[in-house]
């Protein structure tokens, strides 16, 4: 007799939704459905009297393809819009790019060099319209890679730095700080890149190992008056030398000075050199081996023996007083600049760490130098050229045309060799240390005095320093410990550099009085100024306008030609983004800025600084912060290790979700790490997530509002998982707040893997499938099923924007876009006395399939339905858990409890006959049917 087929019985879950994501081909079409749409605007409107949350998008230079950084900062980016939006905030992101400054300027020089041209062969504007199509070309380039990472935002308004609205905001701001007397015009040593002719932020520098050369140079000292033990021997005819030690030997030809410390012990001791010469010298005590060994001196001795025994090392006097002395310059028979004596100055900075005790000063080329010789009134005599030569005037190698490089410091380059040739060098070798190299270059800079724009840190009161301190304190800080970083610069950094020597930027638009020095201060022209940069950019500022604005004042008026250092540019965003009203949905001050922990020292404190001077206080209310991508092996990724991640290349084999989801999974705040395994983990998580909605979807089928079933009458499985969802709702809420998308979706990869999936899911897959359609357990759990789908499409849709699209437009095709929708409702469904009950229950379940399973793999039984089980429970358990439904909980046949003093779990195969339809071993299972009576009835009626 054939058996009945039951299987068109079953309610099998049904969908349309596919296993495969397809993602690299489905989503570029819901991206061209999301602009065809305008969701944007969708959005915006849909938000319309919401409370406002903005976050000011942190300026991505214009030069360049997307990097994984680069993705890694505007998914975060986009998690925080989208969760606040999802909140129902109103939440507009408008993207902006900085198009001024170096990194776009000397992509365009470079095509020049290709053609062996040079910039300054065509006009400047001309050269500036250049700058401006290249920074455009990228800034569309850039926008169509970050809209197909998925990122929301105004993309068909960016802002511009280049935009002349914005050009002229910042020449606005600038007069602003004009007009209060926070800038000042001064020469000051400052960092200077060669190469690119131009000074550099601390911002634009970064560190690298490299090896430089060592000197010990001796400077003859030619008066000592309160050091009479040197006094003696300058007036018996001996030479007595104050060696310095330094690793830039090209700063000697314009050294002006010796500084040592009135705190330092300083002996007097003569040495016999390698070649037998004996040699008189003052040096730190403490570091007195240190400058012997270096000179090439091999054997020491005490005092006690004398010359005849060529003793190497006898001290003559100790604790010298190097106040009021004097020393020639290594070249003093040069004449001119370097006959003058070089005075010993008392300096704070000086320290027995290493070298002499002893540190040679040159105002023109370090800011200690320059602090203490101009307290002396010795000024910098401007020696070294914008591309790092001396000039030709300059009596000692300025003829020669050398470029200051390792070649020119070298121990066998000129400036050794002259001063070996003087009988002034007393050691050279080479030595390893960290140095400032420019980032875009990769090129080493020098410390170069030239006359500068500065915004001072100290003036006023409250000074710049001091209200950027307190903003920083009023500030919230994610992680917390940006606050001590930020802070511990901007607490001892020096004043503002904002001039720039280039020719692509926004100009400093200043009138600068001949006679007197001062910078005018008129509104009128001010304003004047303001408006012709609005009306024609940056190339407004020409000597025409100049003559316009002044008239027959305009000789007597220096017209400044430098341009703004390109923070500075990026540092006014906030004024022509969030004030100008040309995004009138947007307002200032912003609720968050997020970048990499680099911008610190970068755009974090330009705003700051920007704001406070002209603002009194930050123009943000909170800072986030991400730490760096690594390979797979924590190793910095760079092009000549081949180590790098493409995120466009991510994007055609995995699709924007994963990368999304990796960048939603990573502790971002700290350095992270992206790679082949790591990826294949994401992708692992992503296609549980991805078949959970499927499971949701197909289970759902046909679900309709008069199915629906009230929390209060919902068995307690179903009530748990309800419970669960107030929980989460709790933590995801918290996350949000917190910026912990990490916890966000592990909190939710948790709740559907180890909540639903291995558990809810499998107790009520037999409800699903085999109760009647009316049966208020099976309504029950579908109406919870329904209250999951609509919180985890919701919760889920910032991270997997494009799947949770496709999710939501599979059951509802006509709904719109998920992006349209808000924060799920979730009711006051705490129970804890439940949450209790449940995690006893599942505890005793883990015990069971834990005994079940050496039976399965033995195969004595073929699953759980087949075994019979015998639980012991001790007494409180029994009282507790009496009234479960053990063969439902245990997914498995009959079940007996016992009390006894623990727990213990007896299986054996059951000898109840199985259901043809639902597979359960039941013992009224009717042998013509074959059909349990459950079955029977949804089958028979």
């Amino acid at each position: 007799m054939t058996k009945p087929d039951y299987r068109p019985t079953v309610f099998l879950p049904r969908t349309d939704f596919p296993m495969k994501a397809g993602l690299p081909e489905k989503e570029p079409a819901l991206l061209a459905r999301w602009q065809d749409e305008d969701l944007y605007n969708q959005i915006r409107a849909a938000r319309a009297g919401k409370p406002k949350w903005i976050l000011h998008d942190g300026p991505p230079y214009a030069n360049g393809d997307m990097h994984i950084g680069h993705a890694l900062n505007h998914v975060l980016k986009d998690l925080c819009v989208r969760t606040h939006t999802l909140l129902g905030f109103d939440a507009p992101y408008v993207p902006g790019w900085d198009c001024h400054g170096l990194p776009i300027e000397w992509k365009v020089e470079e095509a020049y060099r290709a053609k062996k041209l040079s910039k300054d062969a065509v006009p400047a504007a001309e050269f500036r319209a250049e700058c401006r199509a290249y920074a455009q070309g990228w800034v569309d380039k850039q926008a169509s890679q970050l809209m197909r990472l998925g990122v929301g935002g105004d993309w068909a308004r960016p802002y511009l730095t280049m935009d002349f609205e914005a050009e002229a905001t910042i020449v606005s701001e600038l007069l602003k700080f004009a007009a209060s007397g926070q800038l000042y015009r001064g020469a000051k040593p400052v960092m200077w890149s060669p190469v690119e002719k131009t000074a550099l932020a601390e911002a634009e520098v970064e560190y690298e190992d490299v090896t430089s050369t060592q000197i010990d140079v001796a400077f003859e000292i030619v008066e000592a008056p309160n050091a009479p033990d040197v006094q003696k021997l300058i007036d018996a005819g001996e030479k007595v030398f104050a060696p310095i030690w330094t690793t830039t030997p090209w700063t000697i030809p314009v050294n002006q000075a010796i500084a040592y410390s009135p705190e330092i012990e300083y002996d007097l001791f003569y040495y016999y050199s390698p070649d037998a010469k004996k040699t008189f010298v003052v040096v730190a005590k403490n570091l007195r081996l240190e400058f012997l060994g270096r000179v090439g001196v091999a054997k020491l001795s005490d005092s006690k023996f004398p010359d005849s025994e060529r003793t190497y090392d006898v001290t003559l006097a100790q604790k010298i007083d190097l106040s009021d002395s004097s020393a020639r310059h290594p070249m003093h028979k040069l004449g001119g600049f370097f006959a003058a004596p070089r005075p010993f100055l008392a300096g704070d900075f000086v320290t027995t760490d290493a070298g002499t005790g002893l540190v040679h000063l040159a105002p023109d080329h370090g800011e200690d130098d320059f602090a203490l010789c101009k307290a002396h009134g010795i000024e910098p005599k401007f020696a070294v050229e914008a591309d790092g030569r001396y000039r030709e005037d300059w009596l000692w190698l300025g003829a020669t045309g050398n470029v200051i490089n390792e070649k020119f410091n070298a121990p066998d380059g000129p400036i050794c060799s002259d001063l070996r040739e003087a009988g002034a060098l007393l050691s050279a070798a080479p030595f390893k240390h960290s140095y400032p190299h420019s980032w875009r270059s990769k090129k080493r800079v020098i410390y170069r005095c030239t006359p500068q724009w500065f915004i001072p840190m100290d003036q006023g009161e409250p000074t710049l320093r001091e209200t950027a301190v307190k903003a920083i304190a009023d500030t919230r800080f994610v992680p917390a410990k940006g606050r001590n970083r930020i802070g511990a610069m901007v607490e001892g950094r020096p004043d503002w550099v904002i001039s720039r020597q280039r020719a692509w930027g926004v100009p400093i638009t200043l009138f600068v009085d001949r006679k007197s020095g001062a910078y005018l201060k008129d509104p009128a022209i001010n304003a004047a100024i303001v408006a012709a940069v609005r009306e024609k950019g940056v190339d407004a500022w020409t000597p025409e306008l100049a003559a316009e604005l002044l008239g027959d004042r305009v000789d007597d008026f220096e017209q400044v030609v430098d341009i703004l250092d390109v923070w500075f540019d990026s540092g006014c965003t906030h004024a022509f983004v969030l004030e100008s009203g040309r995004w009138p949905e947007l307002r200032w001050p912003a609720d968050l800025y997020l970048e990499g922990s680099d911008q610190h020292r970068g755009w974090f404190q330009s705003s700051l600084l920007q704001s406070c001077g002209t603002r009194g206080r930050a123009p943000y209310d909170a800072v986030l912060t991400h730490g760096f991508t690594m390979d797979q092996s924590g190793r910095k990724m760079s092009k000549s290790l081949g180590n790098t991640v493409d995120p466009i290349a991510l994007m055609k084999d995995y699709g924007a979700d994963i990368l999304r989801l990796w960048a939603a999974t990573v502790d971002f705040t700290e350095d992270h790490r992206i790679g082949a395994e790591i990826l294949k983990g994401v992708a692992d998580l992503y296609r549980k997530l991805r078949n959970s909605f499927r499971y949701l979807l197909g289970a759902l089928d046909g679900f309709s509002e008069a199915e629906r079933v009230a929390a209060a009458e919902m068995p307690e499985l179903e009530r748990w998982v309800l419970h669960r969802l107030a929980e989460l709702d709790a933590e995801l809420r918290r996350c949000v707040d917190d910026y912990d998308f990490n916890a966000y979706v592990s909190a939710i990869s948790t709740f559907v893997n180890n909540d639903l999936s291995a558990f809810v899911f499998d107790i009520r897959k037999d409800s699903l499938y085999c109760d009647a359609a009316t049966d208020p357990k099976r309504r029950a759990y579908r109406t919870v099923l329904d209250t999951l789908f609509q919180a985890l499409v919701r919760w889920l849709a910032p991270v997997m924007v494009f799947t949770c699209e496709e999710v939501w437009s599979t059951r509802y095709p006509d709904a719109g876009s998920v992006h349209l929708l808000e924060w799920p409702e979730i009711g006051n469904w705490h129970d804890e006395a439940l949450a209790t009950r449940v995690a006893r229950l599942r505890e005793v379940r883990r015990a069971v399939t834990e005994a079940i399973e050496p039976l399965r793999k033995d195969k004595v039984l073929g699953s759980g339905l087949e075994a019979r089980v015998a639980l012991v429970l001790p007494a409180d358990d029994t009282a507790a858990l009496g009234s479960a439904d053990w063969a439902e909980w245990l997914i498995s046949g009959a079940v007996t409890v016992d009390v006894g003093d623990a727990l213990s779990v007896n299986i054996a195969a059951t000898d109840d006959p199985r259901c043809e339809r639902c597979w359960r071993h039941v013992p009224d299972v009717a042998e013509v049917s074959g059909l349990c009576g459950r079955c029977d009835t949804v089958v028979n009626g």
